[in-house]
């Protein structure tokens, strides 16, 4: 509840800043979704069961990112198994014509790529890609990003350096 109201909070905020800018700036902060975000809390229980329960693959979680590029229409989330692995679900992402803050995706690819530290023995596992939804950006600035996706979930991310998966 405590995460949920401070987003709100800032949602708030936000909306009251963007509704006293004129429509260029709007769309400049819009053009800074693009990058790679780092996970630093969400409640979507799937990401959740997996940092959680990495050993019982052998072993264990790394970083969590989220990778936007609006110009290519490319969402990719990537959860990583240290030293060289990870499970990646790409998707194709749309903004949505009736909400400028709202992003339209439907999975197209998923993977789960293992190897060693020196990515000898590489393999690719393909996973059908499974799903489809939307998120609203309610908080955007140049470094942190909070969103609400279509089942209620909640994601905060932190601005990275750019870094895109293959």
């Amino acid at each position: 509840m405590f995460i949920r109201g401070m987003i709100s909070s800032l949602a708030e905020a936000q909306q009251a800043q963007r509704s006293s800018e004129d429509s260029s700036s709007s769309s400049s902060s819009q053009a800074s979704l693009t990058g790679s975000w780092k996970l630093t809390f969400t409640s979507e229980q799937e990401t959740l069961f997996i940092l959680k329960n990495a050993a019982l693959f052998g072993t264990e979680a790394g970083d969590v990112w989220q990778v936007i590029d609006d110009d290519a229409n490319l969402l990719q989330n990537v959860i990583t198994f240290p030293p060289a692995g990870r499970f990646q679900v790409n998707s194709s992402l749309q903004t949505d014509e009736s909400k400028s803050i709202r992003r339209n995706f439907k999975f197209n690819q998923a993977k789960l790529v293992v190897g060693d530290a020196d990515w000898n023995h590489v393999r690719t596992i393909p996973f059908p890609p499974y799903g489809q939804g939307w998120f609203d950006n309610v908080y955007l600035d140049e470094d942190l990003r909070c969103a609400e996706d279509s089942r209620g979930d909640v994601l905060v991310v932190q601005r990275c350096p750019l870094r895109l998966f293959e």
